[in-house]
């Protein structure tokens, strides 16, 4: 499995290929040092997260394959639609999945999402639009929102209730 230490403004990100799909993305806070990509595959996802932390890219377009529940592919693909720049929360996905007693499921299976940025569960707040739990550590949550944020020109993010 090739994989590529990816130096981002928030650390490093671990990228892994598997049969043509990368099939995880995480933040390291260990200190590790980036590496050149070995394949095609992850020369377009270094050049996709250089144009996405640069403000020039809003959606990823590589192939990933991440495996799940149906209700956990459910839910990654609602993520997959929240528009870049815009936050949602776990109740109004819960009523827009015409689901409304699963909003404890549904964060559950965004805390298994393991594509990070790309299936961009950081765009999902509170309520009471308070940051609430993420795997890369609040203060990466806050950092994205707010890149994001500056990237459309708000200097806030709109939230999509």
């Amino acid at each position: 499995m090739p994989v590529l230490y990816y130096k981002t403004p928030v650390g490093i990100a671990r990228i892994i290929e598997e049969d043509g799909a990368i099939v995880s993305i995480s933040i390291r806070d260990e200190e590790l040092e980036a590496n050149e990509p070995e394949t095609e595959l992850l020369k377009t996802v270094s050049l996709q997260f250089d144009e996405y932390f640069e403000g020039k890219r809003m959606v990823f377009d590589f192939p990933i394959n991440q495996p799940g529940t149906a209700f956990q592919q459910r839910v990654w693909q609602y993520l997959l639609q929240i528009p870049y720049g815009t936050t949602t929360s776990y109740g109004a996905m819960s009523r827009a999945m015409n689901d409304p007693l699963a909003i404890r499921a549904i964060a559950s299976a965004n805390g298994k999402n393991n594509l990070w940025i790309v299936v961009p569960c950081h765009r999902v707040i509170g309520s009471n639009g308070s940051l609430t739990g993420y795997a890369g550590g609040l203060w990466r949550k806050q950092w994205l929102l707010e890149h994001e944020a500056r990237t459309i020109g708000t200097g806030q993010t709109k939230l999509a209730f």
